[in-house]
């Protein structure tokens, strides 16, 4: 009987403790920014640190803040990812508008 009841013990302990992490984390969610990960996918993916910033994901966020230019992506640059970047930039500022 003690095996019983130790077992549905830790089985509604278990469910409740899911139940508030589930609760926990949709009400502390992170909304990220689509642009950012966009622009990340564009980049090569090579994390040389060639632009001065610690792989492609600080720069794509450093670009997406504007505090970045496209163009400091050495193997990105030889790809044409200043001008797609520039063409994603534009194609947001539009949808804005509208």
């Amino acid at each position: 009987m003690i095996v019983i009841y130790s077992v549905l013990l830790l089985g509604v302990l278990g469910f409740g403790a899911g139940s508030f992490l589930a609760f926990a984390a949709k009400k502390f969610e992170v909304k990220e920014d689509p642009l950012v990960q966009e622009i990340i996918d564009l980049l090569p993916g090579v994390n040389c640190g060639a632009c001065g910033f610690p792989g492609c994901e600080g720069f794509g966020k450093a670009v997406a803040k504007k505090e970045a230019k496209a163009d400091a992506c050495l193997p990105g640059k030889r790809q044409g990812v200043p001008e797609q970047v520039q063409a994603l930039f534009q194609k947001y500022e539009k949808d804005a508008m509208d």
